[in-house]
């Protein structure tokens, strides 16, 4: 599992080598206080626009356009179940244990149909859970803002999250060359995709429509990160309250 993973780890540590040497902008001309890294991180979202341009949206849109609701449900479940080990392990780490045992359960009974059907039919809501969220939760600080190549936007914290669960992904001890391990490695594509289809028209309107997309895209990132950590740590002068309607844009991307 870490030799496939190999790839997009080198890319990430190179994104961040590169930005370490990369002279910071002084506060007073930053757009945010945060982004230290500013110019770097809009020629980072420039390409990801084309990225997203030329393959994300215009499969996106297919996939809105030829799958079924039901197919697409399927999928989201899909998605949500392979979340559920990452979210037992962390809940666990937080000291949310009554949230570790509703995730592990769901996993394990869903684990019939590799998750595509629910079939645990419980109104309990399991609180999604990743180590960025139990890294803030042992106070390790929030770092700088980053814009990484296909992964969109993060802090210097979420995105030492997201390289651990990369490299710790329990759904690795399914094994490998087997069905459901073809699945699993196709997750982070077709969660790209389901979550660009479900976005479409927000997506859309940031992207086309904002008067500063980057700026946008920034802002509604830390008020949703904002949200899942409302629990571990207070909010910070200068932070945007703003993007009401964005608030499950970049819901998937942390």
């Amino acid at each position: 599992m870490l030799v496939t993973r190999l790839p997009s780890l080198l890319g990430i540590i190179g994104l961040v080598t590169i930005m370490a040497g990369c002279s910071s902008i002084p506060e007073d001309q930053r757009s945010d206080i945060r982004d230290k890294y500013e110019n770097g991180n809009r020629d980072v979202f420039a390409f990801n626009m084309g990225v997203d341009t030329y393959v994300l949206e215009p499969v996106a849109s297919g996939y809105r356009n030829t799958v079924p609701e039901g197919g697409r449900s399927a999928v989201k479940n899909h998605l949500k179940w392979a979340s559920m080990p990452s979210t037992a392990i962390n809940s666990t780490l937080q000291g949310k244990f009554e949230n570790a045992g509703l995730a592990t359960v769901h996993f394990l009974i869903n684990g019939l149909t590799l998750g595509f059907a629910d079939l645990t039919e419980d109104d309990a809501v399991v609180q999604r859970e990743d180590f960025g969220q139990t890294l803030a939760a042992a106070d390790v600080p929030e770092g700088s803002f980053l814009m990484v190549p296909v992964l969109g936007p993060k802090t210097t914290r979420s995105l030492a999250g997201t390289v651990v669960e990369m490299v710790l992904n329990p759904l690795g001890v399914l094994g490998s060359g087997n069905a459901a391990q073809t699945v699993i490695s196709a997750q982070p594509a077709v969660g790209a995709v389901s979550f660009r289809a479900e976005n479409f028209d927000a997506i859309n309107d940031a992207k086309y429509n904002a008067v500063d997309p980057y700026a946008r895209t920034r802002s509604v990132y830390y008020q949703t990160r904002r949200g899942l950590l409302e629990d571990r740590v207070t909010q910070r002068p200068g932070e945007s309250v703003n993007d009401d309607e964005f608030s499950d844009f970049f819901e998937e991307a942390n």
